[in-house]
């Protein structure tokens, strides 16, 4: 069954994941007044940092399965009130 449940979560968060780092990143290349290739890079390097630094937190507190992929969900969403 937690085999199941991790799976869900995985899945979920896969999704909804995405959503909240492009408004996060976007909003910051727009403040930025980025265009072009400029705010395709930065967009890209935003999500990607933000994401490294969830699943850093995650692996100093040594969480695995659903509680790391519930973890990091958690630090992404609440890095886009930024």
């Amino acid at each position: 069954m937690r085999k199941y449940l991790g799976l869900v979560v995985l899945i979920v968060a896969s999704s909804y994941l995405p959503s909240v780092l492009a408004k996060t990143c976007a909003a910051s290349a727009t403040e930025k007044k980025l265009t072009g290739a400029a705010k395709s890079s930065f967009l890209k390097k935003c999500e990607k940092d933000i994401k490294a630094t969830c699943e850093a937190s995650a692996n100093e507190k040594k969480l695995t399965g659903g509680a790391r992929n519930s973890h990091v969900l958690k630090c992404v969403k609440d890095s886009s009130t930024y």
